[in-house]
């Protein structure tokens, strides 16, 4: 009996925890940057949606990929700010120095963390801190033009179980997907500029590839068709 009520006691609660309504994050205004390194600075809005409750905003910039020792050469203001229900806020990233390569892109992460208000009457409400993760792309000047089309001089080969991916070009390419004959390939990810991955094919069979990239936009573009 004492084990059944235990179990009653256990679903009263999870049940009662489900119930409160949960605080969402904000919206941050795009699914990338691109750093026009011809400007002084990129930026990006943050909206908070909720129609009474403050965020505290933190912010950040690190290296790509996350374990990456390299300093970003960027700094973000404001780094830490309050925004307001209803309101918006502009993010900008200012380059500080650093080394780039400026015959190819180079990429970062941009944090946002949104942390909401709490009081003492939000005992029973369930306060979520959410972190938004976005790529940084820094664009050299020299390469202003030519990202949209990059991805059509993207070549394919496959080497026994495995597609291989070669981009000759100075630009990230970030895929939606890729196809051999018709079957999707899992996760494809980004291709670095000027390098080659290699994808698994599993049980991809065909002699053709079409493709689909990410555009500077967070858009989707046109699919690409080649022979293998």
């Amino acid at each position: 009996m004492s084990r059944l009520l235990t179990g009653f006691c256990l679903l009263g609660l999870f049940g009662f925890a489900a119930l409160q309504p949960a605080q969402a994050g904000v919206v941050v205004g795009g699914t990338r940057i691109i750093y026009d390194g011809a400007k002084k600075e990129a930026s990006i809005p943050v909206k908070n949606p909720d129609k009474t409750a403050p965020f505290l905003i933190q912010s950040w910039i690190e290296g790509y990929p996350n374990d990456s020792a390299e300093k970003a050469p960027f700094i973000i203001t404001p780094p830490l700010f309050r925004l307001d229900a209803g309101k918006e806020n502009i993010v900008r990233i200012v380059r500080t120095g650093g080394n780039l390569p400026e015959d190819r892109e180079s990429v970062f992460w941009v944090n946002i963390k949104s942390i909401p208000a709490s009081e003492a009457s939000d005992q029973n409400r369930l306060l979520i801190s959410v972190k938004t993760k976005i790529k940084l792309f820094y664009r050299p000047a020299a390469l202003k033009d030519g990202a949209a089309d990059a991805y059509k001089q993207l070549t394919f080969k496959t080497q026994g179980s495995a597609l291989s991916v070669n981009n000759p070009t100075p630009y990230f390419v970030s895929f939606d997907s890729i196809k051999v004959g018709g079957t999707a390939l899992q996760s494809p990810g980004m291709i670095a500029p000027k390098s080659t991955m290699t994808l698994p094919l599993n049980n991809a069979r065909g002699n053709t590839v079409s493709w689909k990239v990410i555009n500077d936009f967070g858009g989707v573009s046109q699919a690409e068709t080649r022979n293998l």
